[in-house]
């Protein structure tokens, strides 16, 4: 760590420990015993200054305080002006409500790091850092993608333009490596700035559970789309029994339309009579249900044996 972060650590705490001035001693130098620690952390990880990461030393001092069950410690002056007083007890409010909410997503931080085995989570999400910055390259590409995509073809799983794949992989390798570049730097400086990338990075996340659930129903279906007809003609069809040319009954049959897709006809169920319920059939193809059967295949009458020589009149 340079000078010029350790002068700023420095001058951050002092100007949390004047704002904590008003408790006791000792509840101050505990609440201050790891601040010089955090601090450090959050400057490793970039992004700004102190106070622009962290906002004033003495609202900081109020959000420490509350977090600790102890409360707001700040005062408007005596002779400060009534809206000024109103405005300041509302931002103490307000910080204090951060506060606790602060308090409980660092506890959770700590139990869900001793469940990792790390003092907590965050040390534990900091190893990820690089693989999150590939990934969100990868959806970043595929979300672009997916909103200027002109053709009809579903969404596959690499990002094309206008149905081009090299277009597509320009676009992720551009995606990944400009992610990748913005982590490094430890993202845009500003708090503006960087709640616009952390919704950014959150709609990114929901974009990808949508289309994690999507690819996973498509990898469910059938190769060939399934072919249903609702004609009136057809609306009764259950089965589908096959002779041949000499009245045999053909079994495994399988139906396809001129596109080469599976036609489809019933639900897949025979009528037992031993049980007298519907069971589902094994058959493979058609038909499905092969004991039921409209006719009786027509056996070929067996040709008369010839005669052995020399044998008869």
């Amino acid at each position: 760590m340079n000078l010029t972060a350790q002068d700023e650590i420095a001058v951050y705490v002092e100007g949390v420990r004047l704002a904590l001035a008003g408790l006791p001693a000792g509840t101050r130098d505990e609440l201050l015993e790891d601040l010089p620690e955090h601090l450090a952390e959050v400057l490793a990880e970039g992004g700004g200054s102190l106070e622009d990461r962290l906002g004033p030393p003495d609202v900081y001092a109020a959000e420490l305080s509350a977090s600790a069950g102890l409360g707001a410690t700040w005062a408007p002056p005596a002779d400060a002006p009534p809206k000024a007083d109103a405005r300041s007890r509302a931002a103490a409010k307000a910080a204090e409500h951060r506060a606790r909410f602060a308090g409980r997503v660092r506890r959770a931080d700590v139990f869900a790091g001793r469940l990792l085995g790390y003092p907590r989570a965050r040390d534990f999400l900091v190893l990820l850092r690089p693989a999150w910055w590939v990934l969100r390259g990868y959806l970043a590409a595929m979300a672009v993608s997916f909103f200027v995509e002109e053709s009809q073809s579903p969404v596959g799983l690499l990002p094309r333009i206008n149905g081009e794949l090299p277009l597509g992989l320009l676009l992720l390798a551009v995606a990944v490596i400009g992610s990748v570049w913005l982590g490094g730097r430890g993202g845009p400086a500003g708090r503006g700035k960087r709640r616009a990338l952390r919704f950014a990075s959150a709609g990114l996340v929901f974009f990808a559970v949508i289309g994690f659930f999507e690819a996973d129903e498509a990898a469910r279906r059938d190769f060939y789309e399934q072919v249903g007809y609702t004609d009136v003609k057809y609306a009764g069809i259950e089965d589908v029994f096959v002779y041949d040319d000499k009245g045999q009954l053909l079994t495994g049959v399988q139906l396809y339309d001129q596109e080469g897709r599976p036609v489809h006809f019933g639900d897949g169920f025979c009528w037992i009579a031993a049980t007298g319920s519907d069971e589902p059939s094994r058959a493979v193809g058609y038909p499905t249900c092969p004991d039921d059967a409209p006719f009786v295949s027509m056996t070929p009458e067996p040709s008369a044996a010839p005669s052995a020589p020399g044998v008869g009149g």
